[in-house]
């Protein structure tokens, strides 16, 4: 699947809850894989970086399936790990 498919695709939990939809995609280059799913355009979040992450963000690894929409474990994927204090500062540069 291309990341571009997911765009703008809904966000259940596995227990039927919506979360959002698929707004940008966070990618760990040095992996080679997707890290987050934002709820929230990256572009409008740069200024609440950590707030965006923590609340607006599901993390991939919670991702069970993408089909017609995104399904997560939880009711919220983002709870699960919060962002490290590493990866806030690489994505506000």
């Amino acid at each position: 699947m291309k990341i571009s498919e997911i765009y703008r695709m809904d966000i259940y939990s596995d227990e039927g809850q919506y979360l959002g939809d698929v707004q940008d995609v966070i990618i760990d280059l040095e992996k080679g894989e997707i890290s987050r799913l934002l709820m929230t355009p990256w572009k409008s979040a740069k200024n609440d970086a950590n707030v965006v992450l923590k609340k607006k963000s599901i993390l991939y690894k919670s991702v069970k399936n993408i089909g017609d929409v995104v399904l997560v474990s939880g009711p919220s994927g983002s709870k699960e790990e919060p962002a490290s204090r590493e990866e806030i500062n690489d994505l506000s540069r």
